[in-house]
């Protein structure tokens, strides 16, 4: 069986919801953002866990899953790409939390870097072995990881990748994650109309070469600056693997090359905190402006203080959630999740420009991730 849901409108596998009222956060109560973007308006819509009902696609209401005290456990498991970027980081503590809620046996695991698809193979297979009904993973290889899953599919494994598509995307039974093109157009966006009246000088830190959610938002962010790949604005293209050191690394060659940039593209906080790093150390910080992805409380508070312009949030924590819920689901009813659902992404800034929608760090300060 098979439950259809209709992409990039945040319906859970199968599940939509029925509260579209806006509701503040408080201690108690754990916010989710539901976030649909046209370029002209936001809808923001914030579900508030143990309060909210679903409906289901025939109509039926029923409240996410509940792992029942009088069947067998469930067990899920978590493989995410690298435990070296907070993100993942709060992945799997955010699932750990709401796996002990949901009485649920969560088993984790990491790539020992971004780009380990071998050490997620290794561990997608233990946990089959270990009788896990699903498996998260957000895959260091879109490609090279897929056979793995076809074998776990056919084994009667669901898999649901969470952050990355897989190449192709259909060689999951689901998708949750962020529009990463979109993440990157709205950054792209803002830096356009940031830099009206100067000539753009631009670095981009990349993420992990041939991964898909490092070409979605490098190539966002191109569609968002109006500029196509080889634009000669774009002085240097690094891979830094989304990782901080490497960044700061690929920073201070792109300023060999080039010692008048004054724009910087990062895959994602840690490269772009790399970066500043290296502008501060070369006297250049205040000059150049940086742009980034991630939406952690960090990365917050680097644009309250100024040393990025903006960030676009996603809710990693969101993506585990959910995808436990859907396992759980399985197991109980043999219904299977399908397709993508877009959990959302937030452009954060302190600086707002017209005709660019945004949220200011006040906001994102009491929907960031992490510490």
């Amino acid at each position: 069986m098979v439950a259809k849901f209709s992409s990039r409108e945040g319906d859970i596998f199968g599940l939509s919801s029925t509260n579209a009222a806006t509701t503040d956060v408080t201690e108690k109560q754990e916010a989710f953002m539901f976030v649909k973007f046209s370029r002209s308006l936001v809808f923001v819509v914030v579900l508030l866990v143990g309060a909210v009902s679903y409906t289901f696609a025939g109509g039926q209401k029923e409240a996410p899953a509940t792992q029942s005290s009088s069947s067998p456990q469930v067990t899920v498991g978590l493989v995410v790409k690298t435990l070296t970027n907070p993100y993942f980081v709060t992945m799997i503590s955010d699932a750990k939390k709401y796996a002990a809620e949901k009485g649920v046996k969560l088993m984790t695991a990491a790539g020992a870097y971004d780009g380990d698809n071998s050490g997620q193979v290794t561990a997608m297979e233990n946990m089959a072995s270990a009788g896990v009904k699903g498996i998260l993973v957000t895959p260091n290889d879109s490609s090279a990881i897929v056979p793995t899953l076809q074998k776990l599919r056919q084994q009667g494994v669901v898999i649901i990748a969470l952050d990355t598509p897989t190449v192709p995307e259909d060689a999951t039974d689901g998708l949750l994650a962020t529009d990463n093109k979109e993440a990157g157009r709205l950054i792209g966006e803002y830096a356009k109309a940031a830099m009206a009246g100067k000539t753009p000088i631009i670095a981009m830190m990349d993420g992990t070469a041939g991964t898909s959610v490092s070409q979605l938002r490098h190539d966002g962010f191109l569609a968002g600056f109006g500029i196509a790949e080889g634009d000669p604005q774009i002085v240097s293209e690094q891979a830094t693997n989304g990782d901080q050191a490497k960044a700061q690394t690929a920073m201070e060659n792109s300023l060999t090359k080039a010692p008048n940039i004054n724009l910087v593209y990062s895959i994602n906080e840690p490269a772009g905190f790399g970066a500043y790093t290296a502008l501060k150390n070369a006297g250049k910080a205040e000059n150049v402006m940086i742009v980034s992805i991630d939406g952690s409380c960090a990365g917050i508070r680097a644009v309250q203080s100024g040393q990025f312009a903006a960030d676009a949030m996603q809710f990693p924590g969101k993506m585990a959630t959910m995808g436990i819920d859907a396992v759980i689901k399985y197991a109980q009813t043999g219904v299977k999740p399908s397709g993508y659902v877009n959990t959302g992404t937030v452009l954060v800034t302190d600086k707002p420009l017209a005709g660019v929608t945004s949220q200011t760090t006040a906001f994102g300060l009491q929907n960031c991730w992490g510490k």
